[in-house]
C-alpha cells in the first residue's frame, strides 16, 4: 500500500505543466522542490499544495518588480465578478464563525512559535519590515533574498505561507513562480482545504493569474542598460 501511494505521488510531480490562458502554468511541486529555496528550510513541516509559473518575466535584477506587484495588487476588488464574491463569501463567514478573530496569535500548528519568523536565519531577519500586510491580504512579509519572497497568514483553519521565486530560464531571462504552502488546523481545517480546492483551481487562480499578468505588462520599465 505505501509502495502505491509513493508511485501515485511520483506521478503526480512528473505530470507535464497544466496550461491555462494568459500565460500562466500550473505546475508540478518537483518545478518549486527542485531549487535550494530558504523556505524549504524554515517550512519543512508544511505542505507545498500548489505551484504556479506565474505570467510574469524578465532580467535578474526585476525581481523587486515582482514583489511590488505581488504586494500591491487588490485580488478582492479585482475584474473577476466570481472572485470578488468568492472573497466577500470568504470573509463573510470568518466573521460568522470567528475564523479570523483570535484574541491572541494562534501557534503555528504542532508547535508553539506563533509566526514562521522565530525560524528565519540570523542572515535574513532583518530582509523585510514585518508590520507591513500585502495589500488587501492579511499576509505579513517573512523574509526576501534577491529571489525569493515569502509571507505568511494564520487563522483558525490554517497557517499558510505565499513564496515567490524568479527563476532562472537562460539567457539572462527569469520567470516568477509562486508556491504556496499550508498547514492545516487539525481535521477542520484539513476538511477546509479540500473543499475549497476546486474554487481556488477554477476561479480564483486563473483571476489572480490574469490580474499579476496585467499589473506586470502595466509596471513601470527600467532602462537595462
Amino acid at each position: 500500500m505505501h509502495s502505491a501511494g509513493r508511485c501515485a505521488r511520483q506521478a503526480r510531480s512528473r505530470r507535464p505543466p497544466r496550461a491555462l490562458a494568459f500565460g500562466e502554468v500550473r505546475l508540478p511541486n518537483a518545478a518549486h522542490e527542485a531549487h535550494p529555496w530558504a523556505i524549504a528550510q524554515i517550512a519543512p513541516d508544511f505542505e507545498l499544495l500548489d505551484v504556479w509559473g506565474l505570467p510574469a518575466s524578465g532580467r535578474k535584477e526585476e525581481f523587486p518588480a515582482l514583489v511590488e506587484v505581488m504586494t500591491t495588487l487588490d485580488p478582492e476588488n479585482g475584474d473577476s465578478r466570481v472572485m470578488r464574491a468568492l472573497f466577500a463569501l470568504r470573509w463573510r463567514l470568518g466573521r460568522w464563525f470567528g475564523w479570523d478573530d483570535a484574541p491572541t496569535k494562534l501557534p503555528v500548528p504542532g508547535h508553539a512559535e506563533t509566526s514562521l519568523s522565530a525560524r528565519v536565519p540570523d542572515d535574513l531577519r532583518d530582509t523585510v519590515t514585518r508590520h507591513i500586510v500585502v495589500s488587501g491580504t492579511k499576509f505579513v512579509p517573512i523574509y526576501r533574498t534577491d529571489d525569493e519572497w515569502a509571507a505568511e497568514i494564520s487563522n483558525s483553519t490554517v497557517h499558510a505561507v505565499m513564496h515567490l521565486a524568479w527563476v532562472e530560464e537562460g539567457e539572462d531571462l527569469y520567470r516568477g513562480q509562486m508556491g504556496v504552502y499550508v498547514k492545516p488546523r487539525g481535521r477542520f481545517g484539513a476538511t477546509y482545504m479540500t473543499l475549497i480546492g476546486p474554487f481556488r483551481h477554477h476561479f480564483v487562480y486563473p483571476a489572480l493569474m490574469r490580474q499579476i499578468g496585467h499589473a506586470w505588462d502595466a509596471r513601470p520599465q527600467t532602462d537595462p542598460s
